[in-house]
């Protein structure tokens, strides 16, 4: 069984923390996963830092910007990869952007994402015909889980489309805005998430953007299997004095 299928099988409000690889210096990303882990966060998501991230707000943004300007580059991602596979046995998903995967090549991407140790990935603006077309096949020739978001406005035939391509989980967007955006949930973003779960989907879900503490992450609990917190954590440990403390003290303010 792959790792995100076991996990949503054996686990509820499940907790995906975003880290920017590279940031906030180019090698405190094993540092900071090793400690996300040990303070019991279910998965991570790790961050390729780009120059033009348009799914992401002014936060990531700028992780993204320290992080390409400190050197990070997707060799030494996946090299930090490989390195925090030595002790982390969880969920590990790569988000980035379509271009980064192209300039790389495609297939060598995958296979060498495969290779180190990921599970998945978020890749916002790869279309999903051209998913179909391209790569459906050789991700499940390797057993790596292709995650789609659907947003407030994504239809109940487009999402259902997207639920039958999508594996490991969907990215359910609790807005539609860029990341980092609001600071509490509204109703008609509940409304939202009452309607996901009444279209009888296969896959389990995860709500993310604006999702930033307790009180949103348990809100997000009560209507999927757990949330994803990207622009809360890069706040918290940009410019701190003390990483591992502070991820420690994170991680415990939300579960």
């Amino acid at each position: 069984m792959k790792r995100i299928e076991e996990l949503f099988k054996i686990k509820k409000n499940i907790l995906n923390i975003y880290v920017t690889a590279g940031f906030p210096k180019r090698n405190d990303t094993v540092t900071i996963v090793k400690e996300l882990v040990k303070n019991g966060v279910s998965m991570i998501e790790i961050g390729m830092p780009f120059s033009d991230p348009l799914a992401d707000g002014p936060t990531i943004q700028h992780s993204s910007e320290v992080a390409i300007n400190n050197g990070i580059t997707l060799a030494l991602i996946f090299d930090q990869i490989e390195e925090i596979r030595k002790d982390v046995d969880i969920p590990i998903i790569m988000m980035g952007y379509y271009n980064q995967v192209l300039q790389y090549g495609a297939i060598a991407f995958f296979k060498k994402a495969k290779a180190v140790g990921v599970d998945g990935f978020i890749i916002p603006d790869l279309p999903l015909d051209i998913y179909n077309e391209k790569y459906k096949k050789i991700l499940r020739k390797l057993d790596l889980d292709m995650i789609f978001l659907i947003t407030p406005q994504t239809t109940d035939k487009r999402i259902r489309q997207i639920d039958a391509e999508s594996s490991g989980f969907l990215y359910v967007v609790s807005s539609f805005a860029i990341t980092g955006s609001k600071s509490a949930l509204q109703q008609n973003q509940l409304d939202y998430f009452k309607r996901i779960n009444n279209l009888g989907l296969k896959n389990p879900k995860l709500i993310g953007f604006g999702i930033s503490n307790k009180k949103t992450f348990d809100t997000a609990c009560n209507y999927a299997d757990g949330a994803i917190i990207g622009s809360a954590f890069i706040k918290a440990i940009d410019n701190t004095s003390n990483l591992k403390t502070t991820v420690c003290d994170f991680v415990h303010s939300i579960i």
